[in-house]
């Protein structure tokens, strides 16, 4: 009896979500130094640091397949189901797409145009401010979660995610005038480091993209 009741309620899987969305940041995160090392032309640190994005992208999708083991058909959950997978597949595509972006970094020893390389900081920058903002949102989605999704907390995440949409839409408007002024280098930057710049901008705002579409199914599974 002890073992079937196990079975049909399963353990929690928020704690580990958090951890999960918490590893993804660290992803996200590690996209700075990257950055860095790339302007500096320091080729064997962006090497390095591939080699450790590779490690935690390794370690967001072991906690991924736990969370994955135990959400079974006959698991009860407060949630529906199949939004919490949708949720975990964006932020995994997160991790996926920081650790692609580290790997385009290993392919060529690319200088960095001086006219771009603030906007590249400051376009990264909010790309942080919308990961960030969707771990807090997964925080208090997990401590809500914790209390059968009653009382006032609801309405809070979803102001939170509510920012979060806001927060993505002004990576979106920086991605494009960061584009725009890349293609102004045309004639006096190869064309090939000016498709290299523009695929970095389409990478980052990947990510911004994701973190918004995780937070939507955060805020489905709240309202429903």
């Amino acid at each position: 009896m002890k073992n079937m009741i196990s079975d049909l309620f399963g353990k929690s899987p928020f704690g580990s979500i958090v951890e999960h969305s918490m590893k993804v940041h660290e992803c996200v995160e590690l996209l700075w130094p990257l950055m860095e090392s790339l302007v500096d032309e320091d080729y064997d640190e962006i090497h390095n640091l591939h080699s450790r994005m590779a490690r935690l992208e390794y370690e967001a999708d072991l906690i991924k397949h736990d969370i994955r083991s135990f959400i079974t058909k006959r698991s009860l959950l407060p949630v529906d189901r199949s939004n919490l997978i949708n949720f975990l597949a964006c932020q995994e595509r997160m991790a996926d797409l920081a650790q692609d972006f580290s790997v385009i970094l290993t392919l060529r020893k690319t200088t960095v145009n001086p006219d771009i390389q603030d906007g590249f900081f400051n376009y990264l920058n909010q790309v942080f401010q919308v990961s960030g903002t969707l771990l807090t949102a997964a925080v208090e989605f997990k401590n809500l979660a914790e209390t059968s999704f009653a009382g006032a907390e609801g309405r809070s995440i979803l102001k939170l995610i509510e920012g979060l949409g806001a927060e993505e839409w002004k990576a979106d408007k920086m991605s494009r005038k960061l584009s725009r002024t890349i293609y102004a280098l045309e004639g006096r930057e190869s064309i090939l480091n000016i498709l290299f710049y523009e695929k970095m901008v389409i990478m980052l705002g990947s990510i911004a993209n994701q973190a918004e579409n995780s937070g939507d199914y955060l805020r489905v599974m709240i309202q429903k």
